[in-house]
């Protein structure tokens, strides 16, 4: 019987227990400075272990699962001087690595991060190589730092993903009015891609407001209010990508086509905290140039469908909202709704309740969610997650 595991990880997670003021682990990592300043180095690792049981409500068919979704080795520092920094983060469970048809051959796709940092001037930098774009917020949050077991099916479909280029980042205050300004060009399929450019370039904008002044410890990039803001602190964000040519069905992600068309994806985000209370929420438009395009199936295993199926890019309307309080014993409750309108597929709402105990703030934790997966031309489905999470 696969029923009283599951009451088992919930019985377990209920009972853990907050002890007042206990140690923190920080999740700093082990540091090394050389002798003569010329660089230094911070090594972290951590890794997620996660269950997950789904219900078919039509059919009471039942699966579950347990695995390592993440596992992670990260190394960051500065070379020659601290204006250059660097960050390196490495995946090795399964779950992490993709591997897209026709460009890598079925080895290692490990690399998530490979990127330096350039401060060339007050309030400026320069990066270069691979890492996340500057698109919606959500996907900019660590997924160490999320406020639930795993981020919203709008970030599953429409997320801009990590690729290869140059970004510009600069940040000013005027009073307690903060501005920052982000601009990217990348190549446009994502990260790892050892082949030739098949499209255009990708290219991305962002600005974001925070009319309050700063988050404590950069609170508007992780979830929950575990900070408790003392007083209100929001942050506004809007990102323009436009991918020239692309070729893969979501942008930086999915099966490639034999023909490219043109991307834009418009996203507006913003982000509320105040003593313990957080509130989130993202719209995303993702539209393209000339409609609907051949090549392989989506989730294919060949390089091109002999079944001639149309393969549409990812395109159409999201919307998420999420909510959530940290209690003084660093339980939180939160809640958060789902709704994708995709233009090509089918319409999918979720509605999600979480229950997460902050061990150690985001270091330490275990989360757990049960979310109702309503989808236009399909049986309902019922999920239930578990996850533990340390790092180091």
């Amino acid at each position: 019987m696969r029923i009283p595991l599951l009451i088992y990880f919930i019985i377990a997670f209920l009972a853990t227990k907050s002890h007042g003021q206990e140690k923190q682990l920080h999740g700093n990592g082990i540091k090394h400075t050389a002798q003569d300043s010329s660089f230094s180095i911070k090594f972290n690792t951590r890794f997620q272990t996660l269950y997950e049981a789904k219900i078919n409500t039509s059919t009471n068919d039942w699966s579950d699962k347990l695995m390592i979704r993440r596992f992670r080795l990260k190394f960051g520092g500065f070379a020659y001087n601290p204006k250059f920094e660097y960050k390196i983060e490495l995946a090795l469970s399964n779950r992490d690595q993709r591997v897209p048809i026709q460009k890598i051959d079925d080895g290692s796709n490990m690399v998530l991060d490979a990127v330096l940092k350039w401060h060339f001037a007050k309030n400026w930098q320069l990066w270069f190589g691979q890492t996340k774009l500057p698109g919606n917020r959500e996907r900019v949050i660590s997924s160490q730092q999320m406020q639930f077991v795993d981020r919203s099916n709008l970030n599953a479909r429409f997320n801009l993903d990590r690729d290869k280029g140059i970004q510009l980042h600069h940040e000013h205050q005027v009073g307690k009015n903060v501005f920052k300004e982000t601009g990217s060009v990348s190549m446009g399929e994502g990260r790892n891609i050892i082949d030739k450019n098949t499209g255009g370039y990708d290219y991305t904008l962002r600005a974001e407001y925070l009319p309050f002044g700063e988050f404590q410890a950069d609170g508007d990039y992780f979830g929950a209010d575990l900070e408790r803001e003392k007083t209100p602190r929001l942050a506004f964000g809007f990102t323009y990508d436009y991918n020239d040519h692309a070729s893969r069905t979501r942008g930086q992600l999915g099966d490639y086509l034999e023909e490219t068309s043109s991307l834009k994806s418009y996203f507006i985000d913003m982000i509320f905290k105040y003593k313990g209370f957080s509130l989130m929420s993202e719209y995303v438009n993702k539209k393209i140039d000339n409609g609907s395009a051949f090549g392989i199936e989506e989730g294919s295993q060949t390089a091109i469908n002999p079944s001639g199926d149309l393969a549409y890019f990812y395109t159409g309307t999201g919307l998420n909202i999420q909510s959530g309080y940290v209690f003084k014993n660093n339980f939180e409750i939160a809640t958060r709704y789902t709704k994708l309108n995709p233009e090509h597929y089918n319409d999918n709402r979720q509605y999600t309740l979480g229950l997460s105990k902050y061990i150690s703030k985001h270091t330490l934790k275990i989360q757990s969610d049960i979310t109702l997966i309503e989808e236009i031309e399909n049986a309902d489905i019922i999920m239930f997650r578990l996850q533990v999470e340390i790092g180091i």
